[in-house]
C-alpha cells in the first residue's frame, strides 16, 4: 500500500474507573509502524479491484466519526465488568492521580522510539506533536501537570468545550466539575469534516442534485456590508455553531493563527471578517463571492482577510484527513494478523481516495501565487515548516511579491518607468505575466516540500493554462495521465475576474476533468477507499469556493452547472452604486436598448442594431476620430469582418494585435489617416493604452470590468464633441448595474423608452 503517514497518539479521557487503571497500566505506544498488508497483493486493473470489492467490500454506512481523537484500546477482558458510572468528580481525582505517570510513560517510549531510529522523518511524513501542545498548554496556562493532562485528553480539541482562547497569552483556566465533563465528551462531537464525509447520499439525492435546480430559500447580512447578503440552499447556515474558539479547527491551527492575526495588530478575532469567512468554508458549502476588492485596488485587506480564511479552511481538511488516516493505520498496526480482516469487515478505515492531493487552488498569474504560497506558509504552525523545501526556486521561478516590496529600489524604479499606467495595473503585472504555472505542495511531519511529485502532494497551486498543458499531453500520450485531480476534495478559484480575462474556457475543461476515476492504481489501498469515490459520486462531495471581483454569464454558469455539492450553495447578492461619478469630463452619455429575444441570440441581435441604427450615422460623418470599445473578441471578430466587407476606413486595437501593429495603429488614428479604430477590453487589460484623437466613443458592449467605463469615457480629453453611445439589451443587466447602479439599472431594463442619457 501507499506510504502512510503517522502519529504519536494523545490520551484519551477514561469513562470509567476500569479504563482509567487500563490506560494507567499499559499507556500509549509511542512507537512510529506503518501498516503492511498482510494479505494478498492486488492485482489486475481498476475495474477488477472495483468488481471484486465494490459491493462485498465495502458496506453503505459509516460508524461514529474517528477523526476526533478515539483512543482505539482494545478490548480487554476487565473492561467487560460491570462497574457503577463514577461522576464526574472521580473521573476527574483519577485523571490528576494518573497524569505523571501516563506523561513519563509517554516519555520513556519515545525516547527508545527515537534511539531505534523509528521516528525518523523518512519513515514517516507526519507526526501530530503533542508535546508542542503539551509545552503551549505550559507557556499559556497556571495549570498543574494533572490539570494539563486532562486538558490535552481530547487530542487537541480541548476548546471544544467553550474555552475562549481569544486572550490565549494571560488567560487562566479553572477546571471546574463543568468543564472536566465537557473534556471527557468532547472527543464524541463531529467535526464538519467528518460530518461532510461521512454523508450518505441516496439516489433521490443524486437525482435532485443532477437536475441542477437551486432554491435560494434564506439569507443574512454579510459582514461589515450595508449593501450586501449572503443567499444560500438548504439548511440555514448557523455562525452559533461555531462562534466559539477554535471554530472547528484544530487547536494548534488556530493557536498559530491567532497569534499571527495579533502580530499583526488585529483586534477582536471573534469578529474579524477572516474568522466570518473561514465560518462559511468550514461549513463545506459550495460559494460564489463576487463583490471581492481585490489585492491589486485600494483597500486590499479585505482581499487578504478571505485569503487566509480559505488557506486556514484548506489546511484544517488535509492534516484532519491526514490525521484521521494516520490514526487507522495505528489501529491496524496493532493487529497486523487481522488487520485485513478489520479492514474489510469495517467502514471505519474508509478514509483514503484514489490518490493524495486533496486541495486545489487555480490563480491566474505566478506572482498571485507567489503571494499566496508566501501567506500559506506563514500561516502553517512552526512545527512543521522546520524546513521549506525548494524556496529559493519558487522564489526564482514565481517573482517577486511587489506588494510586500513596496520600499525596494527594484519597485521604485519600475514605477518611476511606467508612470503612465495605473497603480492596479503596476501592482497585478509589476512582476510580470505568466500564467502558465503549476506547483505541487507536500505538508511532511516538520518540513513543507514544494515541487513535490503531484501524486504524493496535499496541495496543488496552478494555472488554468498550466492545467490544461496536461491535460492536453494525457489526451496526447496514454501514458501520461492527470489522475491527481480524481480526489480533489476542495477547489479554489480566486481571481475568477482575472481568469476571465484570458481564457475561461480552460477553467471550464479543468473543473469537468476534476472527480474522474482514474486510469491506472497509483499505489493507494483499494481498500481503504471510501464508497462515494468507487460509486463515482465524489463531484458532490467536492467544495467548490469561486472569488471574483465581478460576476458575469460565464462565472454564473460554472457556478450552477458544475457545483454540485450536496451542502448546497452560498452566494453574495450586492447593490451597486455604479462608476458614473468617476467620470471627471463632462461627457453626454446616451444609452441605446435593441431588443432581444435570448442571450443565445443577443450576439446577433446587437450586431443587428449597430449595422441598421450606428454604422449609417458613422458611414455618412465627415468626422473621424471614432473609436469602438468592444467587450469579448468574438464580438471585435464580427466587427472587423463587417467593416472590410463595408471598405470601411479602420485600424485594430486588440489582445492579439502585434506591438509593430500596435503602433502603426495608433499613429494612423491620432493623425486621421483612420477614421475608426477598433479597441478590445483585453487589450485595455494587459497593456492600458491611453488612445488620443478620439473624437467620438461608442460602446459596443460595456466592459465587466467596472473601472475601465471612466478610464475609456476620460480618453475623450480635448474632444470637441464629448459625447459616447452605448449599446446594451436587458440580457446585460450585470454589466449595467455595476455602471449605472443597480436601480438605475432595473429601471432601464424594464422601462418602455429604449433612450436614457446621463451627464
Amino acid at each position: 500500500m501507499a506510504k502512510r503517514f503517522s502519529r504519536s497518539q494523545g490520551f484519551r479521557g477514561p469513562r470509567t474507573l476500569a479504563k482509567c487503571r487500563t490506560i494507567s497500566k499499559n499507556g500509549k505506544k509511542g512507537r512510529r509502524t506503518e501498516y503492511e498488508d498482510a494479505g494478498d497483493k492486488h492485482t489486475g486493473s481498476l475495474d477488477d479491484i472495483y468488481k471484486k470489492h465494490g459491493k462485498t467490500t465495502f458496506s453503505s454506512e459509516d460508524d461514529e466519526d474517528v477523526e476526533e481523537g478515539d483512543e482505539y484500546d482494545e478490548e480487554e477482558e476487565g473492561e467487560t465488568e460491570l462497574y457503577s458510572e463514577p461522576s464526574v468528580y472521580d473521573n476527574l481525582l483519577n485523571k490528576l492521580d494518573s497524569g505523571s505517570n501516563l506523561r513519563a510513560d509517554g516519555s520513556q517510549k519515545r525516547e527508545r522510539c527515537n534511539e531505534n531510529g523509528t521516528d525518523s522523518e523518512e519513515q514517516s511524513d507526519y507526526k501530530d506533536g503533542e508535546e508542542d501542545d503539551i509545552k503551549g498548554l505550559d507557556n499559556n496556562f497556571g495549570t498543574t501537570n494533572g490539570m494539563r493532562d486532562a486538558l490535552i485528553s481530547s487530542d487537541d480539541e480541548a476548546t471544544d468545550v467553550g474555552l475562549d482562547y481569544d486572550d490565549v497569552s494571560d488567560a487562566e483556566i479553572f477546571l471546574t466539575e463543568d468543564i472536566a465533563e465537557g473534556l471527557v465528551t468532547s472527543s464524541q462531537s463531529q467535526s464538519n469534516f467528518g460530518l461532510h464525509i461521512e454523508h450518505k447520499l441516496s439516489p433521490k439525492d443524486i437525482e435532485k442534485l443532477l437536475k441542477r435546480k437551486w432554491k435560494y430559500r434564506w439569507n443574512m447580512p454579510a459582514l461589515d456590508s450595508s449593501c450586501g447578503i449572503w443567499m444560500g440552499t438548504g439548511d440555514r447556515f448557523s455562525e452559533d455553531s461555531a462562534s466559539t474558539a477554535p471554530y472547528d479547527l484544530k487547536l494548534k491551527l488556530y493557536k498559530h493563527w491567532l497569534e499571527v492575526y495579533n502580530t499583526s495588530g488585529g483586534k477582536k478575532f471573534q469578529s474579524s471578517k477572516q474568522r466570518f469567512f473561514f465560518s462559511l468554508c468550514n461549513s463545506y458549502r459550495d460559494i460564489l463571492h463576487h463583490h471581492k476588492k481585490p489585492f491589486y485596488h485600494k483597500g486590499s485587506d479585505e482581499d487578504s482577510c478571505i485569503m487566509d480564511a480559505y488557506i486556514m479552511h484548506s489546511l484544517n481538511h488535509v492534516f484532519r484527513t491526514r490525521d484521521l488516516i494516520t490514526k487507522n493505520d495505528a489501529k491496524l498496526s496493532k493487529h497486523q494478523e487481522t488487520a485485513r480482516e478489520e479492514v474489510i469487515n469495517s467502514e471505519d478505515f474508509l478514509d483514503q481516495g484514489f490518490t493524495r492531493p486533496k486541495v486545489l487552488i487555480l490563480l491566474p498569474l505566478a506572482s498571485i501565487a507567489h503571494r499566496l504560497v508566501k501567506r500559506l506558509l506563514q500561516l502553517t504552525p512552526s512545527a512543521h515548516k522546520v524546513n521549506v523545501e525548494y524556496m529559493d526556486r519558487f522564489d526564482k521561478e514565481f517573482g517577486i511579491d511587489l506588494e510586500e516590496d513596496e520600499d525596494d529600489v527594484d519597485a521604485k524604479d519600475l514605477k518611476l518607468n511606467r508612470p503612465s499606467k495605473p497603480s492596479d495595473h503596476q501592482a497585478l503585472f509589476g512582476a510580470g505575466y505568466n500564467d502558465h504555472f503549476m506547483v505541487g505542495i507536500k505538508f511532511t511531519r516538520k518540513s513543507v516540500r514544494l515541487y513535490s511529485d503531484f501524486y504524493s502532494s496535499d496541495m496543488i497551486v496552478a494555472s488554468p493554462l498550466g492545467l490544461i498543458t496536461k491535460i492536453g499531453e494525457a489526451e496526447a500520450n496514454k501514458e501520461k495521465d492527470v489522475d491527481y485531480l480524481s480526489s480533489i476534495e476542495i477547489l479554489v478559484v480566486d481571481h475568477a475576474d482575472i481568469i476571465s480575462m484570458q481564457n475561461w474556457s480552460f477553467a471550464n475543461t479543468v473543473i469537468e476533468h476534476l472527480n474522474l476515476l482514474p486510469h491506472k492504481q497509483h499505489g493507494g489501498d483499494i481498500m481503504r477507499i471510501r464508497q462515494w469515490y468507487l460509486d463515482a459520486r465524489a463531484q458532490f462531495y467536492r467544495q467548490t469556493i469561486i472569488l471574483s471581483s465581478y460576476i458575469n454569464p460565464d462565472i454564473n454558469a460554472l457556478f450552477n452547472r458544475h457545483c454540485l455539492n450536496f451542502q448546497g450553495k452560498l452566494r453574495l447578492s450586492c447593490e451597486h452604486k455604479g462608476v458614473l461619478p468617476k467620470v471627471i469630463l463632462e461627457v453626454r452619455q446616451v444609452y441605446e436598448r435593441f431588443d432581444s429575444d435570448s442571450i443565445a441570440e443577443d450576439d446577433s441581435a446587437r450586431l443587428d442594431y449597430f449595422i441598421k441604427k450606428v454604422f449609417p450615422k458613422i458611414k455618412d460623418s465627415i468626422q473621424g476620430g471614432i473609436m469602438l470599445f468592444i467587450s469579448s473578441y468574438f464580438e471585435f471578430v464580427r466587427i472587423r469582418n463587417f467593416l472590410k466587407s463595408q471598405n470601411a476606413s479602420f485600424c485594430l486595437l486588440g489582445e492579439y494585435t502585434k506591438p509593430a501593429d500596435i503602433s502603426r495603429a495608433r499613429n494612423w488614428f491620432i493623425k486621421g489617416q483612420r477614421k475608426i479604430m477598433l479597441y478590445t477590453e483585453r487589450s485595455h487589460f494587459y497593456h492600458r493604452y491611453k488612445i488620443r484623437g478620439i473624437q467620438n466613443l461608442i460602446i459596443y458592449s460595456l466592459p465587466e470590468r467596472k473601472e475601465f467605463y471612466p478610464e475609456v469615457l476620460n480618453m475623450l480629453e480635448g474632444s470637441q464633441n464629448m459625447t459616447c453611445t452605448v449599446l446594451f439589451s436587458c440580457f446585460d443587466q450585470l454589466r449595467l448595474e455595476r455602471v449605472v447602479g443597480s436601480a438605475a439599472a432595473k429601471r432601464m431594463a424594464s422601462s418602455e423608452k429604449s433612450l436614457f442619457i446621463f451627464k
